[in-house]
């Protein structure tokens, strides 16, 4: 088969993988590998794990798409039990992490305009931080080489230091509608916020009447230990953002809003062929089941500290490990190696790895990953700092 016809968006390894199941992935060679990359936090229930595959299959015998012009009892009840386990009221399906920051984007200037004068439209958002490649969300990411070859962005918006309270208190006036940030960043290199810095931010955002928006697209959906990664946190956005692990692998993302700023969208204000089609939120449903009913979530807890007390030994031998950091199965390992080296070394021990930030790689495994596949990855994180240290 020809990759030529391919655009060329992605520098992808020299691998096709044909099946999976689980925490392992083939390729059509049939060589075995560990996923600790699951997507990018997609996969939270592994590789045709039974209850994705049984909601595809019995949805799809039944009714794939209609449009937004109707209803759907499927979601319906996606949203129902979204809202039901969060502090919000309302939610906006769409297709994906940066469709979910987009409707996110255009609800707080909405939000702006209806509470405020003209100039209530200003942005705030972290250095450092990613949120999706659309130009929208382009222009609230805080790194200059995703940026550079697309301005101009969209305009009214203004970065500050994550994790600086100052910097914060400095930017923050009447004119701003919103503040976006990601609990954890993903893409930055797993750095997590300081519970003092939201907190900071919910207080300005009541102070000034404006939107705290989370985007937990990577973080969120399970992944710190809580359906949702504010919980964690003990601050509430106004809005949250969700996609990846909220289809487990199927196409879905959601934009979620409290009761303090959902009215601002009225219909025409926004829109999405293919969001909340029934056969995406047949899925989502029951991954969601599956992670909450399922117990799914209720074991992250304990297979963090297993598995970072299996790193803290690790560092322990190898100097070249400089620090670990993250939340529940959001790891990060920052080392003094080239990580895209280190990477591509666990790719051929088969052991799937992706890097963050400058110097991290980032373990994310499935959320129902075995000890025994954790002891496993420990294994091979070892022969590989043995091999380039």
């Amino acid at each position: 088969m020809s990759k030529s016809n391919i655009m060329h968006t992605y520098n992808r390894f020299d691998v096709n993988f044909e099946k999976g199941l689980g925490c392992k992935l083939y390729d059509i060679n049939g060589k075995e590998y560990l996923d600790f990359v699951s997507g990018i936090a997609t996969n939270c229930l592994g590789h045709s794990h039974p209850a994705i595959v049984n909601a595809i299959q019995k949805q799809s015998s039944e009714l794939i798409h209609i449009s937004n012009y109707y209803w759907n009892s499927n979601m319906e009840k996606l949203s129902e039990k979204l809202c039901e386990s969060s502090d919000h009221e309302k939610v906006f399906f769409c297709n994906s992490g940066t469709e979910a920051i987009e409707a996110a984007l255009k609800l707080a200037r909405k939000y702006g305009k209806l509470n405020g004068s003209g100039s209530k439209n200003k942005v705030i958002y972290m250095n450092n931080s990613f949120h999706g490649r659309t130009l929208g969300a382009l222009a609230v990411t805080g790194q200059k080489k995703y940026q550079e070859n697309f301005s101009p962005l969209m305009e009214r918006v203004e970065s500050v230091d994550f994790n600086d309270i100052d910097d914060l208190i400095n930017v923050f006036d009447e004119d701003v509608c919103g503040i976006i940030l990601e609990p954890i960043q993903g893409e930055g290199g797993i750095i997590t916020a300081n519970v003092e810095y939201l907190e900071k931010a919910r207080d300005l955002c009541d102070k000034y009447n404006a939107l705290l928006i989370f985007d937990e697209v990577q973080c969120g959906i399970g992944r710190l230990g809580s359906l949702f990664a504010y919980k964690k946190f003990d601050v509430i956005p106004d809005i949250v953002c969700m996609a990846k692990a909220l289809g487990g692998g199927f196409p879905i993302g959601a934009m979620m809003a409290n009761k303090r700023c959902s009215y601002a969208f009225v219909p025409g204000d926004h829109g999405t062929t293919f969001g909340g089609n029934p056969l995406a939120c047949a899925v989502s449903y029951a991954v969601l089941t599956e992670l909450v009913d399922g117990g799914v979530i209720a074991s992250i807890d304990e297979k963090n500290k297993y598995l970072t007390n299996k790193l803290i030994k690790l560092k322990e031998n190898y100097p070249a490990i400089i620090d670990i950091r993250g939340m529940g199965l959001l790891i990060g390992i920052a080392i003094s190696l080239n990580p895209k080296d280190f990477v591509a070394e666990c790719f051929n021990e088969g052991f799937l790895i992706v890097s963050a930030g400058e110097n991290v790689i980032r373990l994310l495994p499935p959320l129902n990953v075995s000890f025994q596949e954790i002891d496993a990855a420990i294994d091979i994180l070892e022969k590989v700092f043995h091999k380039l240290c």
